[in-house]
This record gives structure tokens, C-alpha cells and sequence, in this order.
């Protein structure tokens, strides 16, 4: 084969290739010709390969070949890109929808832990069902303070980080059920009101809260959001509204499933407080405010990151292209 003269007889098709190639199909007519000289491209690169060889006409056309197909199959998404919207819309908007339900969850567990510690406080016989006198003492004296200094740095910050995103990431995948979230957040509940009362029999009530607050202003406020997203994931399927059962639970299980991301980077500085910053000996408003810190710059992000991302008409859910069609529609 004489390359020079194939080259020449084909420059036109190529050319026409190139332009195609450059840039996204304006209409259905652009399209077809795309397709068209696409193939009639690959086969006369084909020809070129099994004839000549490599070749700077194969090599041109290869290129202006990949170029086109991008048109019609799709370039991928910029991670980066995609990282930028998910942090800054999808995440926050979810995050935002259920800012109320969050706090409701907070209400209703601050409200039977007090229960709990004023029926353990003021019955003596329900006290000493949890233990021992000297067992209560010792865990009131010691075992609660040490717990937060017993291991090492770092593999307590893994330890209850791991522990908590795993409980988070439980309520908002199950969810679904109505009845997990509940369960977690009445055992949360007790637990809290049976450790306050039990601190609260030996004098040691203080020691309670200055111990709990730097990291746990962040780490109870990112279970409560985890279990208000459970619960909107079951309530979507229950109460879906104008849409159907099948398109609520779908829309608002992948728009509050990305909470769990957020909630398993919230629940790491909230673990890292607790490892490293709650054993210090520094003084307390310090380590109180650091917590405070923490949990106001997550509340900035929910509340005024999730306002303006909803503005902007943000959901949570995936945008449409990556969601797929919602229902079959014939031509």
C-alpha cells in the first residue's frame, strides 16, 4: 500500500473526524455523523495497522478516533470535582433536611437520661442493682476517669472512633425497620442517666460532665443526626408523599446514606478530642472549648452550608445522570 497516496485520499474523512471529535453533538443530525465517521475511521485505521504498521497517519488517527469516542460514550467525571460537590451540596443539603429532626432526637434522649438518673437517684433499691457498693464506688472513683487514659493515645482515638461510626452507620442502614433507631437511642439514654446517677452517689457528678463534654458535644451530636437520618429513611417509605414508595425510599435512601461519610469524619474528630485532648491536664475550659469548637463548626455546616445548598436546589440525592431514569419512557 502506498501510505501517502491512502492518506491523501482519506485526508478529507479524517478531517471531517477531527471536527466531529472536538467538541459534544449540538443535535441528532451531528450525532449520526459522528457515529458515521467514526466507523469509517476505525476501519481505515484498521487497514492502516495491518498493512503499513505503526505510522504517524495511524498514530493522528488513533487519537482523533479516542477523541470521538468520548463524544458518544462519555468522558468520566473529575474525581475531584465530584468530591467538591459532594462536601460542599449533597452532604451538607442532606445534613440540612433533617436539622430539626436532630435536635428532636437530642430532646427526647436528654430527656430520658434525666429520667433515669432521678429514679436511680431517688430509689436506693434500683442503685444497688447495678453493682455492689464498693464495685459502684470503685467505678465512680477510678474506673470512670481512667477509662479515658488506660490505652494509648492513638489506639484509644481508633477504638472509639471505630466503635462509634460503627453505631452510626447501624442506625442509618437500619433504619429502614422503624425499630433499631429507637433501641439505640433509649439504650444511649440509659446509659448516660445510669452513669450521671451513679457518678452522682459518691460526689463525683462534676467529674461526669467536664469529662464527657470536650469530645462529647460532637460524638452524641453525630448520633443523634445518624439515628434522624434512619428515621427519615423509614418515614420515606411509610409517608412517601405524592411520589411512590419505591422512588421515596430510593430517592432518600442514597440522599442520607452519604450522611454516614460525613458522620465517620465527624465521629473521627470527635474520637481524637477523646484520645488526645480529654486525658490532658489542661485546664478544663480549654478542653470544654475545644469540643465547643468542634461541634459549632459542624453545626455552621449543617445549618448554613445546608440553607444555601438547598437554595441552590440540592436534595442530598445523586444528580440526575448518575441516579438513572426514574421510570421507563417509550420513544
Amino acid at each position: 500500500m502506498d501510505l501517502d497516496a491512502y492518506s491523501t485520499a482519506h485526508a478529507a474523512e479524517w478531517d471531517r473526524l477531527a471536527r466531529a471529535g472536538a467538541s459534544a453533538p449540538r443535535d441528532g443530525a451531528a450525532a449520526d455523523e459522528l457515529i458515521e465517521v467514526y466507523q469509517s475511521g476505525a476501519t481505515q485505521l484498521s487497514t492502516l495497522t495491518t498493512t503499513v504498521g505503526e505510522s504517524a497517519q495511524g498514530d493522528l488517527l488513533s487519537l482523533s478516533l479516542s477523541r470521538a469516542r468520548l463524544r458518544f460514550t462519555g468522558a468520566p467525571a473529575n474525581p475531584l470535582r465530584q468530591l467538591t460537590v459532594f462536601f460542599s451540596l449533597q452532604l451538607p443539603a442532606a445534613l440540612y433536611r433533617i436539622r430539626w429532626l436532630t435536635l428532636a432526637v437530642a430532646a427526647v434522649t436528654a430527656v430520658v437520661a434525666v429520667v433515669y438518673f432521678q429514679w436511680i437517684s431517688t430509689h436506693p433499691e434500683v442503685l444497688a442493682t447495678l453493682g455492689s457498693r464498693a464495685e459502684l464506688k470503685k467505678y465512680a472513683d477510678q474506673d470512670f476517669v481512667s477509662y479515658y487514659s488506660d490505652n494509648s493515645e492513638a489506639g484509644f482515638t481508633g477504638q472509639v472512633w471505630t466503635h462509634n461510626a460503627f453505631i452510626a452507620a447501624q442506625c442509618v442502614v437500619l433504619g429502614i425497620i422503624g425499630l433499631w433507631v429507637p433501641v439505640v437511642i433509649l439504650q444511649n439514654a440509659q446509659e448516660l442517666g445510669v452513669a450521671a446517677a451513679i457518678m452522682n452517689e459518691f460526689g463525683r457528678l462534676d467529674h461526669f460532665f467536664l469529662y464527657i463534654a470536650p469530645h462529647g458535644q460532637l460524638e452524641l451530636y453525630s448520633i443523634f443526626t445518624a439515628a434522624a437520618a434512619g428515621l427519615m429513611i423509614f418515614w420515606s417509605w411509610v409517608a412517601p408523599g405524592a411520589r411512590t414508595r419505591r422512588q421515596a425510599l430510593a430517592e432518600d435512601g442514597r440522599a442520607f446514606f452519604t450522611i454516614v461519610i460525613g458522620l465517620i469524619l465527624s465521629l473521627l474528630c470527635s474520637g481524637i478530642i477523646e484520645g488526645f485532648v480529654t486525658r490532658q491536664p489542661w485546664p478544663w475550659p480549654l478542653k470544654i472549648g475545644i469540643g465547643t469548637v468542634a461541634l459549632g463548626g459542624f453545626l455552621a455546616y449543617q445549618w448554613i452550608g445546608g440553607r444555601r445548598a438547598r437554595r441552590l436546589g440540592q436534595t442530598g440525592d445523586l444528580d440526575e445522570v448518575d441516579a438513572g431514569a426514574r421510570q421507563i419512557i417509550s420513544a
